[in-house]
């Protein structure tokens, strides 16, 4: 911490400010907490109002860049011990991924994906086409117009909801302050950062931007450009039945991906190709119809099932769709962001290495390839296993 960490315990200061109150926000609170910082959460609404509480709460470990894949990993593992080292019930289960392959050359894509894969350790596999049933007896792999798949039995789901409660309440358990409804208008660097909002003023050392998909906003106030879009994707719920799908059903080539969750209802979304930047969390008839035409088409036994409600979430989708993690041009000035849709899902790991780079000046696990940086140098390698 620099010199004006002293003001520590002083009402309107702070070591960290976190500028968003998902998922990745309230992880960072707490491992920063954890450490005995002083942190700040400002959300602009209530916790979980963004992508997090509209995401359908899917963790997969199936990428094919190596820094998405290695994030995926390190956050199974410590999904698999949250409930033990939270105290809370987060709903979460293994029951797997399933990622078609709708052609040879995609097929062929994907054994490259789990040879990579596999030598990073993940227990992956590659299946033909008369092997897909065997993990999933409901699917119309004629009707998917699959040809094969790949399978990951430690990919899972959990509550997003829960998830960020939790990382939430253990943080204001250790000290973290997190103010609700209390919107970030202006961030001026002096000796230490000053952030304005409508109800006070308060400084603090150090500021992290997680805001998602406003994180280019709170970016430009501190004098950060980001290469950040938003981009709108729907999302329903039917009724519940009885368990009849274990794994997450994902295609890349159409977009779709649904589960069922613990509590009986299939959750699942499908993006519109022709949605233009831009945030919007309406609803609309075109997504119910292309969600059904698709779900019913991979398993025809949908057909009767009754939407309960649809709703809509942003991604906050970078030109790689790799998040941007680590320090800016701005001294003090963090980010966080940039999930291109998979932020809950690495959250976990992306908190344990922000606080050490905070806090130590480097990560456990190395994070440069994701520093803004990658844009203004031209290194960059685009993440290919993404819906949309």
């Amino acid at each position: 911490m620099s010199e004006t960490s002293q003001h520590v315990g002083i009402k309107d200061s702070a070591d960290v400010a976190i500028i968003g109150g998902g998922v990745n926000g309230c992880a960072l609170a707490y491992y920063l907490a954890k450490k005995g910082v002083n942190v700040t959460v400002f959300e602009k609404d209530y916790l979980c109002s963004g992508a997090t509480g509209r995401c359908g709460g899917g963790m997969r470990q199936q990428f094919d860049t190596e820094d998405n894949i290695r994030l995926a990993m390190e956050s199974v593992k410590i999904f698999e011990s949250m409930e033990k080292e939270l105290g809370y019930d987060i709903e979460y289960h293994q029951g797997g991924y399933l990622v078609l392959a709708h052609s040879d050359k995609e097929g062929e894509q994907f054994k490259k994906n789990v040879e990579l894969q596999r030598s990073m350790g993940l227990d992956v596999k590659f299946l033909e086409k008369d092997e897909i049933n065997d993990v999933c007896p409901i699917l119309d792999v004629d009707g998917a117009k699959a040809v094969g798949a790949t399978f990951c039995q430690t990919d899972g789901h959990a509550n997003p909801f829960k998830v960020t409660e939790a990382y939430a309440k253990n943080a204001e358990r250790l000290g973290a302050k997190i103010k609700t409804f209390t919107e970030v208008k202006g961030i001026k660097k002096e000796k230490a950062f000053k952030i304005i909002t409508e109800k006070e003023k308060m400084s603090a050392d150090i500021v992290v931007d997680a805001a998602g998909c406003y994180s280019k906003n709170i970016a430009e106030m501190a004098g950060v450009k980001l290469p950040n879009a938003p981009y709108r994707h729907e999302i329903l719920a039917t009724e519940a039945l009885k368990p009849v799908l274990k794994p997450m059903i994902i295609s890349f080539r159409d977009g779709i991906y649904f589960s069922q969750q613990s509590t009986g209802q299939i959750v699942g979304g499908i993006p519109n190709p022709k949605e233009p930047p831009g945030i919007n969390t309406s609803s609309s008839f075109w997504f119910l119809e292309k969600m059904a035409e698709t779900i019913t088409r991979y398993v025809p036994s949908f057909k009767n099932l009754n939407v309960m409600r649809q709703w809509a979430g942003m991604y906050d989708v970078t030109p790689d769709a790799r998040p941007i993690i680590g320090k800016t041009k701005i001294e003090n000035f963090f980010v966080a962001c940039g999930f291109s849709g998979h932020g809950f899902m690495v959250a976990p790991i992306t908190a344990k290495l922000m606080s050490e780079l905070i806090i130590d000046g480097k990560s456990s696990i190395p994070i440069d390839n994701l520093s803004i940086d990658r844009f203004e140098k031209g290194v960059i390698r685009k993440e290919g296993a993404v819906v949309g």
